[in-house]
């Protein structure tokens, strides 16, 4: 059989298997979404992805993988011979939820995704007996992308690190094979000053609400003068307790953002001085503070990109231009500068907006089932042309050192 042949015998097996697992799917993808937890509390959703990999045979299961509410589920090595290199292919699963609105960035669909993606190829490759190639799936359940990172967790931990090319995909408004993501950190900062009473003695106080004032304005200011695409926006979470009382205590959260990761700390610098003199003026003392993890931009692969979009069309996808505007955030770019990957966008049969009360209905909704699963497909079947396809895996390693360099 030619490589042509084999790779379309495979695609074929790729959407039977995933057919044969719908249901499940499904299930999966609900109890997920009617449990809605925050970053590192997952533990349900974590509970649920371990035992749907457990129920399935040949998985090894790692369940609180080295955080609490991680997994990490293998299959193989399998094909190939004794001694020849083993190909490594990732999926990734994230399940965190945000708060009060629950999955409104439809991450159980992003777990069923990475689920369905995973045991459609290692349906496939079982149906291929005389597999030329050896091959691995990981399956690594990713917690905490709203808030704190855990890929970046797992990455410190080494844990992409044997990995050849990984794959996740996320619900939008429409089928992009790749849209801008933007490098993050968020800051916080904390005004510290001196009550009393706002009537009588005013003179004794030192005001860190005037502080928090001073500085979200000095904010305002800059931005005009920031490069376009840079982003600060914040709010203030505390700002006193009683008007009769001047404020001692006050704390902003902001976040700030660049198209590329290298850039973030020349913003960090000008919103420090942003901050650092508010307090200069009114006599406080201010404390900031960054989290332990800030997000990079994403590394595009177009080999990739270009294999995805292929799939996808064969399935039915009509994909939208690249835009021209950044998205958000995510941890998954952090990834991208580990182990060559993609990050599409897909489809889920509405054009509610992320992070609104109307997608956490989309994400639910059974309409969504056909989408989610025709992505997990795509995703399969292009890391089939990975595998199977002459000289893909190595253009895809050149292209990802070569955007590397760049971006240095």
């Amino acid at each position: 059989m030619s490589s042509f042949d084999c790779t379309q015998k495979l695609k074929r097996d790729i959407v039977n298997s995933i057919d044969e697992a719908k249901f499940k799917l499904q299930t999966l993808s609900h109890e997920i979404w009617g449990c809605p937890e925050l970053a590192y509390q997952e533990k349900q959703s974590h509970d649920t992805l371990a035992l749907f990999f457990s129920n399935e045979s040949g998985w090894i299961v790692e369940s609180h993988f080295i955080l609490e509410t991680a997994f990490r589920a293998t299959w193989g090595p399998f094909g190939g011979k004794e001694g020849d290199i083993v190909v490594n292919i990732g999926f990734l699963c994230e399940y965190d939820a945000l708060p009060v609105i629950g999955h409104a960035c439809g991450h159980n669909l992003i777990a069923e995704v990475g689920a369905a993606a995973s045991i459609g190829l290692k349906g496939a490759l079982e149906r291929e007996p005389n597999c030329p190639v050896r091959v691995k799936v990981t399956v690594l359940g990713t917690p905490a992308e709203e808030d704190g990172g855990g890929k970046v967790d797992l990455i410190l931990a080494g844990e992409f690190k044997d990995m050849d090319v990984v794959f996740m995909a996320h619900p939008a408004q429409e089928d992009l094979s790749f849209s801008p993501c933007m490098a993050i950190t968020d800051c916080t900062v904390k005004y510290h000053g001196k009550a009393s009473h706002a009537a009588a003695y005013p003179w004794e106080g030192i005001n860190a609400l005037d502080a928090a004032v001073l500085a979200y304005n000095n904010l305002s200011v800059l931005r005009q003068q920031l490069k376009p695409e840079w982003r600060l926006h914040g709010i203030i979470k505390h700002g006193g307790e009683k008007p009769n009382i001047i404020p001692d205590y006050t704390e902003l959260e902001f976040y700030l953002r660049t198209p590329v990761y290298k850039d973030l700390s020349e913003l960090k610098a000008k919103a420090e001085a942003c901050f650092r003199s508010a307090a200069l003026a009114t006599g406080s003392q201010v404390e900031i503070t960054y989290p332990n993890h800030s997000y990079s931009n994403i590394l595009r692969n177009t080999t990739l990109e270009n294999l995805y979009k292929e799939n996808g069309k064969a399935l039915g996808m009509e994909f939208k231009e690249v835009p021209n505007h950044f998205v958000g955030s995510t941890d998954f770019g952090n990834v991208s500068f580990v182990v060559p990957g993609i990050h599409p966008f897909f489809y889920i049969g509405s054009q509610a907006l992320n992070h609104t009360a109307q997608y956490t209905e989309a994400a639910g909704a059974e309409k969504a089932q056909l989408y989610a699963l025709r992505t997990a497909n795509a995703l399969a079947m292009t890391a089939v042309d990975v595998l199977f396809r002459p000289d893909v895996l190595q253009r895809v390693k050149e292209e990802f050192t070569q955007a590397k360099l760049k971006q240095e």
